[in-house]
């Protein structure tokens, strides 16, 4: 039985971390679900947003140490990169949701240790609670974030930070989190708050947000060059885009857009 569930609704894909008893701490087979799960939705081209949560008390507590360490062979061929990827499975069961090409809001309460925050740092938004516990928890068993969490980390907190988290294993509340910048928004219901900003993303046209997650996320650790190059080619495309006429004609009769399929 998977524990990683999937259904969408009005164009919003409700992903959950479903293993409740163990706090949604995470296995090899939940880590190959995420992949196949994102690989899968971003093939739908009608799909406007995800939110990623966790069943019962937590978001996700971290690599389930005592379930993925009875399988040796099972690890070592997780840890292998896939050469036309560039991530093994515990890099892509984070990094896939970047190449979603839709808005990822992960709806965080509970604990959000070790890996599991890595998976909500690949959501290109966090809306948490402020009760809710967050770490770079590898350190505590010496180890680092080897989950895209030194990208992600440095992305959002900046390279002092996220060395001092990594190095520390501090362990601190949605609200500190907050005020260093892992957290997008604090919410008592973060679904529930999720679910409304993926709504209204939705009514953005589809092929803007695909270009504007795209274009952010090649070109966060580019040159001004290359990232105007990307800028261009991205802009090219939505200029001749029939979702950009719809989002043109819609605002110019102060109307609601009739957006087709994504186109990419």
């Amino acid at each position: 039985m998977s524990n990683v569930t999937c259904h969408v609704e009005n164009g919003i894909a409700h992903v959950r971390l479903d293993r409740p008893d163990k706090l949604n701490a995470l296995t090899l087979a939940i880590l190959q679900d995420l992949v196949t799960t994102a690989r899968d939705l971003r093939k739908d081209k009608d799909l406007r947003a995800v939110v990623i949560a966790g069943e019962g008390d937590a978001f996700c507590a971290g690599l389930d140490f005592a379930n993925v360490l009875k399988n040796p062979a099972g690890v070592a061929k997780a840890f292998v990169p896939l050469p036309w990827r560039g991530t093994n499975l515990f890099q892509e069961a984070c990094w896939a949701w970047r190449r979603v090409p839709v808005p990822v809001i992960a709806a965080v309460h509970g604990h959000c240790l070790g890996g599991g925050l890595q998976i909500a740092l690949a959501a290109d938004f966090r809306i948490a609670t402020p009760d809710s516990r967050w770490s770079v928890l590898e350190g505590k068993w010496g180890l680092i974030p080897d989950m895209s969490g030194i990208v992600s980390l440095t992305e959002v907190v900046g390279i002092d930070q996220a060395k001092l988290l990594t190095m520390t294993a501090e362990v601190f509340d949605g609200s500190r989190a907050s005020e260093l910048g892992l957290v997008t928004k604090l919410d008592n219901d973060p679904v529930a708050a999720a679910v409304r900003l993926a709504a209204d993303l939705s009514t953005k046209s589809p092929d803007a947000l695909a270009a504007a997650k795209r274009l952010f996320n090649a070109s966060y650790h580019r040159s001004s060059r290359r990232t105007f190059a990307r800028e261009r080619v991205e802009q090219a495309f939505l200029l001749a885009a029939r979702n950009t006429k719809a989002a043109r004609e819609a605002a110019f009769k102060k109307s609601d857009a009739a957006y087709g399929p994504r186109s990419r």
